[in-house]
């Protein structure tokens, strides 16, 4: 039996020790399905890690600009917010790896994927704000606080339709789907 929670692609038959769905094409061993996971959180891992290294690394260099004396005290701790978030959505982003090696050859790969699924989502969520904060720091600077408003307002629906609705959408159709 499936928890709730599960991806209906992800429930084992008992009987057979076989993770695979009926019709998908798949006849994999629990540890099987759970190194296949593994490998599919790494590659999310390398993607989301690689968008975090470049706004970390465009908020870092921003300290360095002559311009940057020309900020507010609150532009400043904005600014040092981000660079906050930046860093944390890397810890979390990076926190199922450091799982994994405290873990490694200990039997628990379930245990990691499930973590490093629940990271990934926690770093999604980080990094959507980090990107959102950065956009509106950037409009405050160049264009001025009702622009970086707006921006960052635009930014956020676009972020929630296409990193939360629409998936939604998409797995309840599919959910339907397979009824």
């Amino acid at each position: 039996m499936a928890s709730p929670d599960r991806d209906p692609g992800d429930e084992t038959d008992e009987a057979s020790g076989s993770d695979a769905r009926p019709g998908d094409g798949r006849a994999e061993t629990v540890n099987e399905r759970a190194d296949r996971n593994w490998n599919e959180v790494l590659q999310e891992l390398r993607v989301l890690q690689t968008g975090t290294q470049i706004l970390t690394g465009f908020l870092l260099a921003l300290a360095f600009q002559p311009a940057f004396v020309d900020l507010s005290a609150g532009q400043r701790a904005f600014y040092l917010t981000l660079v906050v978030l930046a860093a944390l959505s890397a810890i979390i982003a990076l926190a199922p790896v450091a799982l994994h090696r405290i873990l490694f050859r200990r039997g628990a790969k379930p245990t990691i994927v499930a973590y490093g699924h629940s990271a990934l989502l926690t770093s999604l969520l980080t990094v959507s704000v980090l990107m959102v904060g950065v956009v509106a720091f950037v409009f405050d600077i160049v264009v001025g606080d009702a622009a970086a408003w707006i921006a960052a307002a635009v930014l956020a629906v676009v972020i929630i339709v296409l990193w939360v609705a629409l998936p939604a959408a998409m797995r309840s159709r599919r959910t339907e789907d397979s009824r």
